[in-house]
């Protein structure tokens, strides 16, 4: 067995070509590049049962090699992915199901006959490739470049393959993230961590695509550093997921959701105070303000506005043929893969990031909503209107750690909260002074400790 650690960026042919080029794979590359053609076939039942398991299972024809693979449930994050893969040299292009024994098999599917595996669809590309090597220190870093062109095909259905994958193979994941967003800032390169093997189910089987990835599990005792980091993490990962199915497939309500990625973001970054200076997370928050001054508005925009939605797909293509979301993208995982924020932090912030968050989020969302003048804004709803960034703190970490909270109907509250951000980018005044009542009147707004 050995562990697959990679970052996948989805590229152009003209990316691709200039990759080639760039200062940084120029220098480390020795050897040159080199060229694979490479043909896949990739293995499930009807139900697909692999693919719920998170298994996927190939037999690949490398030249005259066969070599059939198994790769196991993993963890990806905004990208970064790490699994556990297994191969077996094959004498020809024929699955050999005698391979998959107990210690490689998921438990999960112990029960699988697998007589049941079937062709399900095949990624047919060429890749060249490269080994990229340089030192860091005392240590040394070594990373597999590879440019794949090709397509994956199911049935009838195809999309093409145009990618940069760095496959580490010798050092730590910070030198795959290091060297993927050096090539970030002058290319358009967007991390995605959909897999070609799960590109061929979604064209199998379009409602097979897993959108939504798992919110973090969060706990009273959870220290703050722990939990800003998981939902952050979180957050990253959805808006790379959801960039990705959007330029898939345009569905409106998918850039609403990246949009609202971001805005939870750019929100969490700034909501800890000394836990997370300021100057630890300027250059993030600034490349969040550039992208929300062209992108938040869509956030907001109704069912009328048929002509914003009609133009949302290409401003979003020329959006993604830029460097700037790419770059953002894998510089905040960097900067969360090395807690950056803890770097250069005073006492007090420490002391703050290793509270515990059952303590820290009541105090913090009540101090957050004293400072919102609900019972002015009742009369004066432009003063709600202008503590919008404090509502967004409070939502960020409602939505996704309420749980933790010892309080009646947080459902509730954060329903209602959430309805407020909408009302004020439309300057709707009444709704914002009647929605300013019923907060008031909530028994989880009541029941914050004073």
């Amino acid at each position: 067995m050995a562990k697959e650690t990679e970052i996948k960026l989805r590229a152009t042919p003209e990316t691709l070509a200039a990759l080639r080029e760039h200062p940084v794979l120029k220098k480390r590359n020795k050897e040159g590049w080199k060229r694979r053609e490479l043909y896949n076939q990739y293995y499930d039942t009807d139900t697909r049962e692999l693919a719920h398991a998170r298994v996927a299972l190939r037999v690949r024809r490398d030249g005259d090699q066969y070599i059939q693979t198994l790769k196991s449930r993993g963890q990806s994050m905004a990208g970064l992915s790490e699994r556990n893969e297994w191969e077996w040299n094959l004498s020809g292009p024929d699955l050999d199901t005698s391979l998959l024994g107990p210690e490689c098999w998921p438990a999960a599917l112990a029960d699988l006959d697998k007589h049941q595996l079937k062709p399900i669809f095949t990624t047919d590309f060429t890749r060249d490739y490269a080994d990229i090597a340089w030192e860091r220190g005392k240590s040394r870093a070594v990373v597999e470049a590879a440019l794949d062109q090709g397509a994956v095909l199911a049935g009838e259905h195809q999309e093409a393959i145009c990618e940069l994958e760095l496959e580490l193979r010798e050092g730590e994941p910070a030198d795959l993230l290091e060297l993927a967003e050096q090539l970030a800032a002058d290319l358009p390169l967007m991390p995605c961590d959909i897999s070609k093997a799960e590109r061929g189910y979604r064209l199998h089987d379009a409602a097979s695509y897993t959108l939504h990835l798992t919110p973090p599990t969060l706990t009273a005792e959870t220290t703050l550093d722990d939990a800003f980091a998981a939902i952050a993490w979180h957050l990253l990962g959805s808006s790379q997921r959801l960039a990705e199915q959007y330029r898939w497939n345009g569905h409106w309500r998918l850039l609403v959701e990246w949009v609202h990625q971001l805005v939870d973001l750019r929100a969490l970054l700034s909501s800890l105070g000394q836990a997370v200076p300021r100057t630890s997370s300027r250059d993030l928050r600034q490349a969040l303000d550039a992208l929300l001054a062209d992108w938040k508005t869509f956030a907001t925009i109704g069912q009328e506005d048929e002509e914003a939605r009609q133009q949302a797909p290409e401003r979003f293509a020329n959006e993604l043929a830029k460097p700037r979301w790419g770059h953002f993208s894998l510089v905040a995982a960097r900067w969360l893969h090395d807690r950056r924020w803890t770097e250069a932090r005073n006492d007090r912030g420490n002391k703050l990031g290793q509270l515990s968050l059952g303590k820290w989020l009541p105090r913090t969302l009540s101090e957050e909503a004293d400072a919102i003048p609900l019972q002015r804004g009742m009369n004066q709803p432009e003063l709600v209107a202008e503590q919008l960034p404090r509502v967004e703190r409070m939502l960020v970490w409602l939505r996704l750690a309420r749980p933790v909270l010892d309080l009646p109907e947080t459902d509730r509250l954060y329903g209602e909260l959430a309805k407020l951000p909408a009302l004020i980018a439309h300057e709707q005044h009444d709704a914002v002074a009647n929605q300013a009542r019923t907060l008031i009147s909530l028994p989880a707004w009541k029941a914050l400790p004073r």
